[in-house]
């Protein structure tokens, strides 16, 4: 499932988050990447063991983690360190794939991946997050405090800077619902059911839904 959720971050915290990033120390991005995505990284990442990232980090897990649809869609059970990226002009990240197991030990499973934008999009050109799946190419360019997440399987890039400066935070979940599919039909049918809810409270169509959706986690998920 693909999913772009707008205004994760509040005015405050973007805000915030900004000007912090604006005086951060940023290293290569390569430092970080797989063997081969060494080859097609060419971005900068916040230096990750200062008090500054930590507290950034923090911050961003706490919006993330308040965020329904977020936690509706991704079912995390296992999340890696939010990372702060950095594209200036001529810096781009090639076509590659996300590592299927990260940290550890022990090791954490991959399945989505998420990009949480923290530039405005009239501040750069050219930087959107082109994701290929089945035979087209998806292109995201959000508005600052927006977030896009994606299954970890897919092949992605980040298209090359021309102006001005993008700034984002990355990171990736291990789900308690390995299957994209099954995630998706999840997020939908949960979704359903709380709308009819909103709608029309505790009916015999909710309670179908709510039994057919905890049947199906109860079949799917990993606890």
């Amino acid at each position: 499932m693909f999913l772009s959720i707008d205004n994760v971050l509040t005015a405050v915290e973007l805000a915030e988050l900004s000007a912090a990033l604006a005086g951060g120390r940023f290293e290569d991005g390569r430092t970080t990447a797989g063997w081969n995505a060494r080859l097609v990284k060419n971005n900068l990442q916040l230096e990750p063991k200062s008090d500054k990232a930590n507290a950034l980090r923090e911050m961003v897990t706490n919006a993330l983690f308040r965020n329904g649809p977020f936690n509706l869609a991704v079912r995390p059970k296992l999340m890696r360190p939010v990372m702060f990226t950095r594209y200036e002009p001529g810096m781009e990240y090639g076509l590659h794939v996300d590592d299927p197991m990260m940290g550890g030990p022990p090791a954490m499973r991959s399945d989505v991946s998420f990009t949480l934008f923290l530039s405005a999009p009239a501040d750069y050109d050219g930087g959107e997050l082109i994701i290929h799946t089945h035979g087209q190419n998806l292109s995201f360019k959000p508005p600052a405090g927006s977030l896009v997440l994606y299954p970890s399987t897919t092949m992605h890039r980040v298209a090359p800077i021309t102006r001005g400066v993008r700034l984002a935070a990355v990171s990736w979940v291990q789900s308690i619902v390995r299957d994209a599919e099954q995630r998706e039909i999840l997020y939908d049918l949960d979704m359903a059911r709380r709308e009819n809810f909103d709608a029309h409270g505790k009916t015999r169509e909710f309670d179908l839904m709510t039994k057919a959706f905890a049947n199906l986690l109860r079949r799917w998920g990993e606890p």
